[in-house]
């Protein structure tokens, strides 16, 4: 019998119990941070709460629109709040997306008597030269801003009736085939389920049908009322982001919504002096060393946060300074690169975390979008960005010879945006933007000017 002892090294990196609990810390938002602290100051005597947790209050009345100098003006109506509601209602919601979908003051004025005027389900009842009358604007213009409504989330808002509402929850997930199209036109012959002459107007077989019905049903009928039925959720800004005097922008933390705990080392001393056991005298000493690495955790956890907004506000200061076309792509190593920490780490403070800002309280995830190439030496530019230029591209071009979506590709390419054509098509019908064959006989339609 043969016997074998193989003998093998290897590294492995043990993290202490303090390490550990700073990882924690770091992951947690400021409400569960305030509950995880409530229960270490009801275990441990030598810890002491230093005032109240902060009280929920309601939220500023709409951000202003991000662009030049909107922080100015705004910047105490964030001071006033420590919390805000993150479960906004569905037409608050709405307004907040359209805010950062666009600067232009008309087309956010036409938008909001848009969006007041959709139903708890999310659907557009009243008709829409009824609404153009109400906004001062023509139809075809009412018409244009609802599909930039259309393009906010959940998906499906704004739809006039009930195919167009499944419309565009399957065109955002690149599921609106011809088939599909028709089987929405006939949704009478599916409830009834006339299957026959479903696959004679669809073209496809019974098992494709069967699976196109699956793919409806999965779909939402009523977008809206997701805000009606969700639980109130309270998210608190970790991080106020103001204009500054000298025209720069202020990043501080919200300390008014971060727990405050003090060590009680004379009652450490007090209980220690008159104990006699080796045993009781380790708990307390293990119990003070517990109470200090939470103290020092916390003021860890409230620096590094601070760093890392500062160092995003820095990196993509031209948003705040000019909105969404000019946010640029960001990755978490490019902050962690610069602050000489872990990408983990970076990934720690950007997690359930946010920033109340002159362009309205956004998530700390907002500021590192998708990169798409460019087509010189100039970087890469951001998804979002990239959207945007292909709106005004659309929104520039002739109205009786739109510009395909190759065409637009090209544009891009000439603005050193490299984006393929099929990559066009799909930013262009996330947006709810009609194809230029079908932009093309919408221009026919109107009567001439």
């Amino acid at each position: 019998m043969n016997m074998r002892v193989d003998h093998r090294q290897a590294l492995q990196t043990a993290l202490s119990p303090q390490m550990l609990q700073s990882v924690e810390l770091l992951h947690m938002t400021a409400l569960d941070l305030h509950a995880f602290v409530a229960a270490e100051v009801e275990q441990n005597p030598f810890l002491e709460s230093d005032g109240p947790a902060p009280t929920p209050t309601a939220p500023a009345a709409g951000p202003p629109p991000p662009g030049r100098g909107a922080g100015a003006g705004g910047a105490s109506d964030f001071d006033r709040a420590a919390l805000v509601a993150d479960h906004l209602s569905l037409h608050e919601s709405l307004e907040q997306q359209f805010g950062l979908l666009t600067r232009d003051p008309v087309l956010r004025h036409i938008g909001m008597h848009l969006i007041r005027a959709l139903t708890p389900d999310g659907y557009l009842d009243d008709p829409l030269d009824l609404i153009a009358l109400q906004a001062g604007t023509n139809p075809l213009r009412a018409s244009e801003v609802l599909k930039m409504v259309q393009s906010l989330q959940p998906s499906g808002i704004g739809a006039r009736n009930l195919a167009e509402c499944l419309a565009l929850q399957l065109r955002e997930n690149n599921r609106l085939d011809p088939a599909m199209q028709a089987l929405l036109d006939n949704l009478p012959l599916m409830a009834r389920g006339d299957l026959a002459a479903l696959r004679r107007l669809c073209g496809v077989g019974e098992d494709d049908l069967r699976e196109m019905f699956a793919e409806i049903r999965r779909l939402d009928p009523r977008p809206g009322r997701a805000f009606d039925s969700a639980p109130l959720q309270l998210v608190v800004p970790d991080v106020f982001v103001t204009r500054a005097a000298d025209g720069g922008w202020g990043i501080r933390v919200n300390e008014a919504a971060l727990p405050r705990v003090l060590v009680n080392m004379s009652y450490y001393h007090e209980l220690r002096r008159d104990l006699k056991s080796a045993e009781n005298r380790s708990y307390l000493s293990n119990r003070m060393r517990a109470a200090n690495w939470l103290v020092q955790g916390l003021d860890q956890r409230m620096r590094t946060v601070l760093n890392v907004a500062t160092e995003i506000v820095r990196q993509q200061a031209d948003f705040f300074d000019g909105g969404i076309e000019r946010l640029r792509p960001l990755r978490l190593r490019d902050i962690a690169d610069t602050l000489g920490i872990h990408e983990s780490t970076v990934s720690r403070v950007t997690s359930n975390k946010s920033m109340a800002t002159p362009c309205g309280t956004l998530p700390m995830k907002f500021f590192f979008p998708t990169a798409i190439g460019s087509a010189g030496e100039g970087g890469s530019h951001a998804a979002d960005t990239v959207r945007h230029r292909i709106r005004e591209i659309i929104k520039a071009e002739p109205a009786r010879r739109p510009l395909s979506d190759g065409a637009i590709a090209a544009r891009l390419e000439a603005m050193d945006i490299r984006i393929a054509r099929r990559t066009v098509t799909k930013y262009r019908e996330a947006m709810n933007i009609a194809s230029s064959v079908e932009r093309a006989r919408q221009a026919a339609r109107r009567p001439a000017a």
